[in-house]
């Protein structure tokens, strides 16, 4: 029998360096970018409004939101990840399911769902969970 070996991967360097890995900053990166493409990828002129990819596909019916649903569950996956409790997760979950039970509505749907952002606050509690047990990962922007 032979026995496998490992390759050691290379080192990411540039824009992806601090998206990939286990580390918790890593995973907060992570998080944070997928809830600004669901959330805020686009102002809407006039009403100065921000929407994302997760408005645009409730245009797609059943489908769409079904899409939308699972990318907002990834983000309980990388919360289970991180050590939050079951209560959070479950809370998390809730805001994922209400999210997709509104996105049901054909075509109107995308309204309510634009306005009950459940991908906002499961990144509110996994920020909340982050700064109290590990404030090392804590980002602060500059403007």
């Amino acid at each position: 029998m032979t026995q496998a070996t490992r390759i050691k991967p290379e080192p990411l360097h540039g824009r992806a360096a601090g998206y990939v890995g286990t580390d918790v900053a890593a995973v907060r990166k992570r998080i944070e970018a997928l809830e600004h493409l669901l959330e805020g990828l686009f102002v809407i002129p006039g009403i100065n409004r921000k929407i994302g990819l997760d408005v645009i596909l409730d245009l797609i019916p059943i489908g769409g939101d079904a899409v939308g649903a699972a990318m907002g569950a990834y983000m309980v996956w990388e919360a289970r990840n991180l050590g939050m409790s079951k209560t959070q997760m479950a809370r998390m979950m809730g805001n994922v399911g209400v999210d997709f039970a509104l996105g049901l509505i054909p075509f109107v749907g995308a309204i309510p769902d634009a306005l009950f952002r459940s991908n906002s606050r499961n990144l509110k509690i996994i920020r909340r969970h982050l700064d109290k047990h590990f404030p090392s990962s804590a980002i602060v922007e500059q403007r």
